[in-house]
């Protein structure tokens, strides 16, 4: 176990700035708790690193009618919804032979655009992994732009994880857990499937959970894709979410899987602390998460960064050792760029 105060040796830092090992070192975080097998790996629809000139009628068997959805979720009712974002509103529905669907509904005024629904459609159809949400089907009829998934009856991971009551549902062994199969996730597309994909928004409520409280990453909709001997990019449009994104990609939109890593290390944290960023502003205690954590950890004191409501209950040895991982994560970032800064000189 590694304590506060002990600096962490060279040969840690190389082994974490290393392409395969960076993630491989989240997938730890379950190795007491699953035995990991290699997932089948798919072939994946030719698309270019851009998500543009996609072969989009590969994918036109999944296609639902507009009036089925209509009929599924009551016509889109209020009493049917699951939840906004920015792109629209998310549907309940029950298809005619009982199955139970949620619809995605882009809105007029979305900033999500036809193109980068089809990215969602063709990444998500094509990428099948116990921890990714699965895309059952779409429906682009007049205004109308849905996508239809899989229903997960637990909603998104935030829905629990700032929620004083939802807090008490959500005990270490199931923290863990979801932590563990928000990790495999990530290794599927870092590493084990034939492209390597690039989320760039990973997040608390682009996390579901299934009636098993299971992990399922959710939302490609701002993924990326990589030929397999690409390692980084940089788009001069940055997406996803403030206080999750890797500096680096935030101010200058450089991206790799390293930025997944990072968000993945912002989410184990506040997995563990039931904290949002914002809940910092008006306490006093620190700048932001990442600066609670550090100060906890090098004070010595990291038992007072757990959520107070599993604080008496869970494995300190289990936390301990995510609380690591969370912060080896998002110091990450900064160890990669130091080495392609070296490499340059």
């Amino acid at each position: 176990m590694f304590y506060a105060g002990k600096r962490i040796s060279a040969k840690v830092i190389i082994v974490i700035v290393s392409p395969i090992v960076a993630v491989l070192v989240a997938l730890l975080v379950t190795s007491t708790i699953i035995r990991y097998k290699r997932p089948k790996t798919y072939d994946v629809v030719e698309i270019d690193v851009e998500g543009n000139n996609t072969d989009f009628t590969t994918v036109e068997s999944l296609q639902y009618d507009l009036a089925t959805l209509r009929s599924a979720t009551n016509d889109f009712s209020d009493d049917s919804k699951l939840g906004e974002g920015g792109f629209g509103g998310v549907y309940k529905g029950t298809l005619s032979n009982g199955q139970r669907i949620a619809v995605k509904r882009l809105s007029i005024n979305s900033s999500q655009g036809l193109q980068e629904l089809k990215n969602e459609v063709i990444l998500v159809a094509k990428l099948q992994h116990r921890n990714l949400v699965r895309l059952l089907g779409f429906c682009f009829e007049g205004q109308e732009k849905l996508l239809v998934y899989e229903y997960m009856p637990n909603k998104s991971l935030d829905n629990f994880l700032y929620d004083p009551e939802g807090q008490g549902l959500l005990d270490w062994g199931t923290r863990y857990k979801i932590i563990g199969g928000i990790a495999r996730g990530m290794l599927y597309l870092h590493h084990d499937s034939q492209l390597r994909i690039i989320h760039r928004d990973l997040k608390a409520s682009n996390v579901l959970l299934d009636d098993d409280m299971n992990a399922k990453i959710s939302d490609f909709g701002m993924a990326k894709i990589f030929v397999v001997d690409q390692s980084q990019g940089n788009t001069s449009r940055v997406v996803g979410t403030y206080g999750y994104m890797a500096p680096e990609y935030a101010m200058h939109g450089n991206f790799s899987n390293k930025s997944d890593v990072y968000s993945f290390g912002v989410l184990v944290l506040k997995i563990i602390s039931g904290k949002r960023n914002s809940a910092f502003s008006e306490s006093g205690e620190a700048e932001d998460l990442l600066s609670y954590a550090w100060k906890h950890w090098r004070d010595g004191t990291p038992l007072e960064f757990i959520d107070p409501t599993i604080r008496d209950s869970c494995s300190i040895d289990e936390v301990m050792r995510c609380i690591h991982i969370g912060l080896l994560c998002v110091q990450c970032w900064s160890l990669f760029l130091q080495k392609r800064n070296a490499s340059k000189e």
